[in-house]
């Protein structure tokens, strides 16, 4: 069960503790690296299989990814252990690790309850949760390539405002001019995602009377397909308090977010039933 909740980044556990439940640190560091595995766009693994290391190496979004994971799970070991969270610096690693790889690919599976450990390492798992790990991957989120061709955007929009105004600036991802309809969409999507999480935030705190971090939270743990949240739907917790009004809107906010929205969102639009 826990082999397909990893390979699937599904992170569905018979256990109500999820694999904090075993305490082994041999399985936590194996489901780390598979959730890892499992985060990555999977015609990668088809490069690797021909021997085609050159498009592994190149590939934009695999380089970013391996700097976030690194970046926050870094930062996170640090908060953990110099905090005293953890006693033992690998300890300290082990669980910073896999909680930051099991929110950001949405997987969702736990070793430990995060809201006992400081305010600063709740934070890094807030983050991680909206970025989401690659496209082409089992995973759901924003993805990494949108934020990746969003900063791309930025920097080269500045460079042309300020510094080579009559330049044409193509946006490179794995080396090549990407459309300018790909970096509208990216930026268009981003801007939903946010509008949805904050309006869903607004209409949970409604309908259930529920704190604003528990009601936001329960709506980024859906929207982003991540499972656990924080306040009443945290690791510890579960969604069953949660009235029948709020579990179908989390439900139609889940099927939203892993369809990535727009295929969901089109529905709306009175010209799409006219076609």
């Amino acid at each position: 069960c826990h082999a397909f909740g990893t390979v699937a980044t599904a992170g569905f556990s018979p256990k109500n503790t999820s694999l904090g439940y075993y305490g082994n640190a041999y399985f936590d560091w194996v489901v780390t690296i598979f959730m890892f595995l499992g985060g990555m766009t999977f015609m990668l693994f088809y490069h690797m299989l021909k021997g085609e290391w050159n498009l592994v190496r190149i590939n934009t979004e695999l380089r970013w990814y391996a700097i976030i994971v690194g970046f926050f799970c870094g930062i996170s070991t640090l908060i953990l252990w110099m905090n005293g969270t953890y006693d033992r610096f690998f300890d300290a690693l082990r669980h910073a690790s896999f909680q930051i790889i099991s929110l950001l690919t949405t997987t969702g599976f736990t070793t430990a309850d995060y809201e006992l450990w400081p305010q600063s390492a709740q934070m890094l798992l807030y983050v991680v949760c909206f970025i989401g790990a690659c496209a082409g991957s089992t995973t759901s989120g924003i993805k990494i390539v949108h934020f990746v061709i969003m900063w791309k955007y930025m920097v080269t929009t500045i460079k042309k405002m300020f510094f080579q105004p009559r330049t044409i600036l193509p946006i490179l991802l794995n080396q090549r001019a990407i459309d300018p309809f790909a970096v509208n969409l990216s930026i268009c999507y981003f801007i939903a995602n946010i509008f949805l999480v904050l309006g869903g935030s607004c209409v949970m705190v409604l309908l259930d009377s529920m704190d604003f971090q528990t009601g936001m939270s329960s709506v980024i743990a859906a929207v982003m397909n991540v499972g656990p949240g924080f306040g009443d739907v945290g690791p510890s917790e579960n969604y069953a308090h949660i009235s029948a009004a709020g579990k179908w809107f989390l439900a139609w906010l889940m099927l939203v977010g892993r369809l990535e929205m727009f295929s969901v969102l089109v529905l709306l639009f009175p010209s799409f039933w006219k076609k």
